[in-house]
């Protein structure tokens, strides 16, 4: 499977040439899982779309989409700088790339979002970003559950979304999880315009 393919009109997105060929390094190095997978088990939290075969996929690019819809907005994009708004889709685009831990588990790991900053760490020398860059990517990846930070257990695991960056990071996924908002995709898992 050429994973980055599956990304190919979301990766045009990113204006910015390096950091759209480090977001194709990230999403090649995800784990075969991320591709094949349902966005959740029991489907109580996503919509329909996000179900069976390749529902994490498509949970995926409907949260991109989102993003990229309200950052070309000038009302609410010309709040971000150029940079600032190709970091939180390449966070989108892989925010949810080990939901399943580093090794496939049975079940979504609650810290999904903060093994996504280790894999960032462990991919660093492959990557162009700066510190600072991948330091950004991690945060708004790491708080993009928004209110839910405590795991089953009750233990404080996340952050919360503090920055105008997580937050809105956290508003696209929140917003591609909804049941009542449907986007069409075709048979290869493509937003339908």
């Amino acid at each position: 499977m050429n994973k980055v393919a599956v990304f190919e009109r979301e990766l045009k997105y990113i204006k910015k040439d390096s950091y759209r060929n480090d977001a194709m390094y990230l999403i090649d190095a995800l784990p075969d899982y991320f591709f094949e997978i349902p966005a959740a088990s029991t489907g109580k939290y996503h919509p329909a779309y996000a179900q069976g075969d390749g529902g994490l996929v498509r949970h995926t690019k409907a949260a991109v989409r989102i993003a990229y819809e309200l950052l070309e907005n000038p009302a609410i994009g010309n709040k971000y700088t150029a940079d600032e708004k190709d970091l939180m889709l390449i966070g989108l685009m892989i925010h949810d790339g080990l939901k399943l831990g580093k090794e496939r588990n049975k079940y979504t790991q609650f810290n999904h979002p903060l093994l996504i900053g280790e894999f960032l760490k462990e991919n660093k020398k492959n990557l162009n970003f700066s510190d600072e860059e991948l330091q950004f990517i991690s945060d708004v990846v790491a708080s993009h559950m928004g209110p839910w930070t405590k795991d089953y257990d009750g233990n404080e695991v996340l952050p919360y979304p503090k920055t105008k960056y997580q937050s809105f990071v956290h508003m696209c996924d929140f917003l591609a999880s909804r049941k009542v908002i449907n986007i069409n995709f075709d048979e290869k898992n493509n937003i339908l315009d």
